[in-house]
């Protein structure tokens, strides 16, 4: 039998678009991610070091190396402020002809330089720098801008979502599990209180970490800027340009190019916070699985492709797979940038451009994991039909008890009575309990214990 097959040969190349993109973060989930295009496309690169480029040529004129007309400085603002895919177009023309993205940019802010009528300043564009000056402010800006316009609004507001919800079933009892088998109770806000408080403490130590620079000439010693005014202090200069203009850390002591230990330890941070989304993704799965949560259906969807009862928990599957995509991206990145050979490779140049790629599959987790927890139901009944299927978890308040009472082997007792294949129901403990040798009083508290009232306290919430 003739079988169809494609002869890749004969395949024309295709236009790009959400059909025909390699990565499905460009394609299938462009919609989900396009606004993470402002921080790492190739245009964003780009734009960003237009911005410290002419930054810095404003910190110098500022400095008094050279007096730049308000008018001029108008015009060289407006370029960075409507700074547009066509002007990035036309740098990549001229890195087309340089072979080297950094000097494009220079070459294309002279032209800037001479469009204003300040042609004789154009040498103060890039004056005593590497490219690494500029791509290591550029890089660490636009992750800091990103993190704190995109990344962090979004882990906060899923961190929000999560802690309504626990208000919301905060005295909602729900049988415990560990090592899988059935424990006492706990309280399904409680649980979910779990990872709002492990993200909230992992975004804080985020927060300690630093958005680090390197600007400081070819090898880091400003050897070309102290050679042209050694009477200059030319550390304190480019400290306080980095920090009061780019609001960045400047390193004291580098090679050509950045540590990368801060922005390795943000890639770390990162991952735990992600693995803890994947620790909820596989608890709500499991919660749904036992039928504690239903999902709320939309018409017209179709929820196994055979099986039409079936509604897959697929927000959550899609979350949790995303995630690991991005902490296999994020270990190697923060395995790699911090290692160079001596004063610099080029290694770092090629990874550093992927940095937006475990953050778009982080991007697109968060909204699934957003859409998957605002179609869960609560099944109260299930919840409710377990603990009572479930008396033998009382055994740890009863024998606490007896202990209290030093009652003797409280422990053991109770292991006679709930251990083995006997069930253990409402009517077993309370004639377990009958025939203690305790007081009445003590009866009394015991019997009162059930499944869904042994819960526990925990900080309000």
């Amino acid at each position: 039998m003739q079988r169809n097959r494609i002869n890749p040969l004969q395949q024309t190349f295709m236009e790009l678009n959400n059909l025909t993109a390699i990565s499905p973060i460009d394609g299938r989930y462009r919609r989900q991610v396009n606004q993470l295009d402002e921080y790492f496309s190739e245009y964003a690169l780009i734009k960003y070091r237009v911005l410290v480029e002419i930054e810095y040529f404003f910190f110098l004129a500022d400095k008094r190396f050279f007096k730049l007309p308000i008018k001029a400085r108008t015009a060289l603002k407006k370029v960075v402020d409507e700074f547009s895919v066509t002007d990035a177009q036309q740098i990549k023309q001229i890195e087309s002809i340089t072979n080297h993205d950094v000097k494009a940019v220079e070459y294309f802010l002279k032209e800037q330089l001479e469009k204003a009528g300040i042609a004789h300043l154009k040498e103060w564009i890039h004056f005593g720098l590497t490219s690494q000056d500029i791509n290591n402010t550029s890089i660490p800006l636009s992750w800091k801008n990103c993190m704190e316009f995109d990344y962090l609004p979004n882990i906060m507001n899923l961190q929000n979502h999560l802690q309504k919800l626990a208000k919301d079933w905060k005295n909602i009892s729900l049988l415990a599990r560990t090592h899988g088998q059935t424990a006492s109770p706990t309280r399904l806000g409680k649980e979910i209180m779990v990872f709002v408080e492990r993200i909230n403490n992992q975004v804080s130590l985020f927060s300690h970490i630093p958005y680090a620079a390197k600007f400081g000439g070819a090898t880091g010693n400003f050897n070309a800027h102290h050679v042209a005014f050694p009477k200059k202090n030319w550390v304190l200069l480019g400290n306080e340009f980095v920090e009061t203009r780019l609001g960045l850390q400047r390193m004291q002591f580098t090679t050509q190019i950045e540590h990368y230990d801060s922005l390795a330890a943000h890639f770390d941070s990162l991952k735990r916070i992600n693995n803890i989304l994947i620790d909820l993704c596989r608890d709500i799965w499991t919660y749904i699985s036992m039928d504690y949560f239903k999902q709320k259906t939309k018409a017209g969807e179709v929820g196994s492709s055979a099986m039409p009862h079936k509604v897959n928990p697929i927000d959550f599957e899609n979350a949790e797979g995303n995630l690991g995509m991005a902490n296999a991206l994020l270990e190697h990145l923060s395995a790699k940038l911090p290692i160079s050979r001596l004063q610099r490779d080029l290694t770092d140049s090629t990874v550093l451009r992927n940095i937006g790629v475990p953050v778009a599959h982080i991007t697109i987790a968060l909204k699934s994991l957003e859409k998957g927890l605002n179609k869960l139901v609560l099944n109260e009944a299930k919840l409710k039909d377990d603990l009572d299927n479930n008396w033998a978890v009382v055994a740890e308040a009863i024998q606490t008890i007896l202990r209290r009472e030093n009652y003797p082997n409280p422990y053991e007792a109770l292991k006679d009575l709930t251990r083995g294949n006997h069930k253990i129901d409402k009517q077993a403990i309370q004639s377990f309990i009958a025939g203690l040798k305790v007081s009445g009083a003590v009866k009394k508290e015991l019997k009162a214990i059930t499944p869904a009232n042994y819960v526990g306290v925990n900080p309000n919430y």
